[in-house]
């Protein structure tokens, strides 16, 4: 039976455009952050500010995962908090907020449940890497991150630099403030 592995690089630490891999990632990464919009970040940081209302956030492959990683943040933060799709979930409504991710902002299901928000009531921040795409189209707040280019596989730029902004927008809501660490902290999961 011939095997299926194949051969690795000659060089582990080589990576593409002659760096080591880790090189290329925090490159492109770094790229894309200086990139980011300041009126964004403060729009994304009102959004996630405001108080009332439920948070929903959905994404679908990586980016949910990047969505719900930012769900448990704002939860932290003393937000009511729900990821779409999850058996606890209520209904949306009026007053509510979706933050709903997609590289493209054309993944059939995020823009369906973006749009079904929006019929609601619901407020909409859209994180996407297309400015013109249908997704930006139906939002109130848009965090642009420009991940056209890259030489990782599939979107793994646009979901790291999403996952990096969430948390930098986290961080400056808490203000880095110790008691509303503490507060957060008192807040993380403990059956774990």
């Amino acid at each position: 039976m011939a095997s299926s592995v194949t051969a690795a690089p000659e060089s582990p630490s080589a990576g593409p455009r002659g760096g080591t891999p880790l090189a290329v990632v925090a490159a492109e990464v770094a790229q894309v952050l200086e990139q980011v919009r300041p009126p964004d970040l403060d729009e994304a940081a009102a959004f996630l500010g405001e108080r009332g209302g439920r948070w929903f956030f959905t994404g679908q492959g990586r980016s949910g995962l990047v969505a719900r990683m930012a769900a448990m943040r704002v939860g932290h933060l003393g937000r009511a908090v729900h990821a779409v799709g999850e058996a606890t979930a209520p209904a949306v409504g009026p007053g509510d907020h979706l933050v709903a991710l997609s590289a493209s902002g054309r993944t059939p299901l995020t823009l369906h449940l973006a749009g079904v928000a929006v019929e609601q009531g619901a407020d909409l921040l859209v994180v996407t890497a297309d400015a013109t795409s249908p997704l930006a189209a139906l939002a109130h707040r848009r965090l642009l991150l420009p991940t056209a280019a890259s030489t990782q596989f599939g979107g793994s730029l646009f979901e790291q630099c999403a996952l990096l902004v969430l948390d930098a927008v986290a961080l400056r809501l808490s203000g880095a403030d110790p008691e509303v660490h503490a507060a957060m902290q008192a807040r993380h999961a403990n059956l774990q």
